[in-house]
């Protein structure tokens, strides 16, 4: 089995609502879509996602497949697939950065290895731990009403038990006000998270979190910009309501200041922003030898983007706050023939070979930008 060809798409698909973050509004979503494939025509398939081209993270999509089919594809033509974790090194050695290129690229050789071997992907990453796992659903709307309404409806569905809510944009104080209310109405039933997207100051969060603390939520994910790791510091040994590091906590390196500067007591997981599947089970290592609580986060993936974090959270013994993987949800279409399961208040961890996932070529091609 050696690696014929590397292709990689980019895709805009419709969400069927806004979904509003603190430096941007989702209204289409930008996925980007790799195919490996060997000489005898068996295709392994991954995706990651991006959020606002760039106004999220360096990792545009632009960027994400100029960087694959010039600097890093060169690397794979050839090679064995089942051979993925020295591919990877020797892309890194030759790369630097670029984790949501290296991701994509190493979880199509991981499809492409275990469809070879006739095994679900998580076999070559372990074995699987769960078979399903705990699945939040983030309340974005922005409007008090609305949000407790959707709440309430998908906790009857039993679809969340498990609620985030985006308050990094617009007036903190407002915002506050407006998550206190929803845990007024629901919060008996519920546990309730906000993701602040690194929009306060030191200031502001030494206020807000006080009085989220106080209304019963039970995580602040991110309330500080990316850099301010002493403030970080210092919010989680202020306040006993667990401080969680996402956007700052990308490479293992990074992780590892984290845990030991105690900047956050809880890590978001996100493959792509980890630069792959493989450094992801660093990343949580990492955090289980601090103590740390993990959360199984989302770049907001469709159907096949989740399956690939399904496969590797399954894995993983113990995600203290869950997981939000909750993308194909929130998608018009998907782009592949099956669907991603939801039920009882989780996610089930797909078991076909691969990522258990049939790509819809179709829909591939009508929602790519180079097709």
């Amino acid at each position: 089995m050696k690696i014929r060809s590397v292709d990689i798409y980019i895709l805009d698909i419709p969400t069927v609502r806004p979904h509003q973050l603190a430096m941007h509004t989702i209204v289409e979503q930008s996925i980007v879509v790799a195919r490996v494939t060997e000489e005898a025509g068996l295709e392994g398939w991954a995706e990651v996602a991006t959020i606002g081209g760039a106004s999220y993270g360096e990792g545009t999509p632009e960027a994400i497949k100029a960087n694959i089919d010039q600097y890093i594809t060169p690397h794979l033509i050839g090679k064995n697939p089942k051979h993925f974790s020295k591919i990877m090194f020797e892309v890194s050695s030759a790369v630097r950065g670029n984790h949501f290129a290296k991701a994509v690229v190493e979880a199509a050789m991981i499809d492409l290895a275990a469809k070879g071997k006739e095994v679900p992907a998580y076999e070559l990453l372990g074995g699987k731990i769960h078979d399903s796992l705990p699945l939040a659903w983030t309340l974005a709307s922005g409007d008090t009403g609305k949000d407790i309404e959707e709440a309430k409806e998908f906790l009857q569905q039993k679809r969340h038990k498990i609620f985030k809510l985006k308050i990094g944009k617009g007036d903190p104080y407002k915002n506050v006000d407006h998550v206190l209310k929803i845990i007024a109405a629901v919060g008996d039933q519920v546990r309730v998270t906000v993701d602040v997207n690194q929009a306060w100051d030191e200031t502001t969060a030494n206020y807000c979190i006080e009085a989220l603390q106080e209304g019963g939520v039970s995580m602040v994910e991110q309330p500080l910009p990316t850099w301010n790791y002493e403030g970080m510091a210092r919010l989680t040994e202020r306040f006993k309501v667990p401080i969680m590091a996402d956007e700052s906590a990308n490479s293992v390196h990074e992780v590892y200041q984290i845990a030991k500067h105690r900047s956050g007591n809880c890590i978001a997981l996100k493959p792509c922003k980890h630069g792959g599947l493989l450094e992801t089970k660093k990343v949580a290592a990492i955090a289980e030898g601090a103590g740390f609580g993990l959360y199984g986060g989302t770049m907001i993936e469709s159907s096949l983007g989740t399956a690939v974090c399904a496969s590797v959270y399954a894995t993983i013994p113990a995600f203290e706050f869950g997981t939000e993987l909750f993308g194909p949800m929130l998608f018009k279409d998907q782009i592949t023939v099956n669907e991603v399961k939801f039920e009882n208040y989780e996610i089930v961890i797909p078991d076909g070979p691969g990522f258990g996932m049939e790509i819809d070529i179709d829909k591939v091609k009508h929602y790519s930008r180079n097709c």
